[in-house]
């Protein structure tokens, strides 16, 4: 069984890094070595929103996650989000979709994004959803929004 924790963040800051780091500290996976997913979840997945992830290792380890990121410099604002559809098995398809642009329209390219999704896999979907933060940042400040769906607990690297 694989256990899926959707977590989410914004924060600004005076560069790009740090606006990130800020944001993921929201998340709550700020002290993992995140390691990239395509967008699959395995039959027996559970998923949950949790909004900030629980302690889910050692500080270093790696973390498994899908992740959608968008970070720009202000006057801005920027959005990301995650959709999802599953079966009654737990298996599902996770979508990403971020920008510098309003959440109404994230929104939009999810809904789109997952329907092509559950249409080129013959799967019985029956359940779904999406998550999307956005952020607003000022002139001259960074703004970072994630939404990170992480794949059980951190291993050791």
């Amino acid at each position: 069984m694989t256990d899926v924790r959707l977590a989410w963040g914004t924060a600004t800051g005076p560069t790009e890094t740090a606006s990130y780091d800020a944001a993921l500290a929201e998340a709550g996976v700020h002290d993992y070595n995140l390691v990239h997913f395509s967008s699959v979840l395995p039959e027996g997945t559970t998923l949950d929103l949790v909004g900030t992830a629980p302690t889910l290792g050692p500080v270093g380890a790696r973390l498994q996650v899908v992740e959608a990121r968008a970070t720009a410099r202000g006057p801005t604002t920027v959005s990301a989000g995650l959709a999802w559809a599953t079966t009654q098995s737990g298996q599902g398809i996770l979508y990403e979709e971020s920008g510098e642009t309003d959440s109404e329209t994230i929104r939009d390219h999810l809904d789109e994004g997952i329907e092509v999704g559950k249409t080129i896999r013959d799967w019985p979907f029956e359940d779904g959803g999406r998550r999307v933060a956005t952020v607003d940042a000022d002139e001259d400040e960074y703004a970072t929004a994630v939404v990170v769906a992480a794949y059980d607990e951190a291993d050791p690297v």
